[in-house]
């Protein structure tokens, strides 16, 4: 499997911009029988789902869950999840908590020690309180999962308070 993880505040241009990168990278990986991954959310992870629909790829979406049922989503993930679920081939059910920053990252890091490769949409920035993007790629790097760090010229983040995991 195919993990994408990045920033969760890219503008609408940067996530445009990412979408078609996305799409080829991913046809690539899509002939080799890979399949992507990606946890719900707005933004990045509705890019991904879109390029790997675009690029043939099997696209895999982890959804919260508590207890074996899936749990409620933040207000702005709902529009998300629903175009995801109908781009993805399959959904995995994960215990997390979508409202508890830390529950995000240990499911996260336990996703990615699943994947064989990481494609990371990071612009180098440190981890933050709220973005463990940098975070994310030391993991997968110290387990030995190959990363492949995508920015494309071009690509603005917006101010940090808009920032989420």
């Amino acid at each position: 499997m195919i993990a994408v993880v990045g920033h969760g505040d890219l503008t609408a241009e940067a996530l445009t911009l990412l979408e078609s990168e996305l799409r080829s990278r991913l046809a690539a990986f899509a002939k080799a029988g890979r399949v992507g991954l990606v946890r719900v959310g707005q933004g990045l992870p509705v890019a991904v789902g879109r390029a790997a629909r675009a690029a043939g790829m099997a696209l895999v979406t982890v959804l919260p869950s508590k207890a074996g049922l899936p749990a409620l989503l933040r207000a702005p993930d709902h529009k998300a999840a629903g175009e995801l679920l109908m781009l993805s081939q399959q959904v995995r059910l994960v215990d997390f908590d979508p409202a508890d920053h830390d529950s995000c990252v240990r499911a996260d890091e336990s996703l990615l020690r699943a994947c064989a490769r990481v494609l990371a949409v990071w612009d180098g920035s440190p981890p933050n309180a709220r973005d463990v993007t940098a975070h994310l790629v030391a993991f997968a790097r110290a387990r030995g999962i190959e990363v492949d760090v995508l920015w494309p010229a071009g690509a603005v983040r917006t101010s940090p308070q808009d920032v989420r995991s």
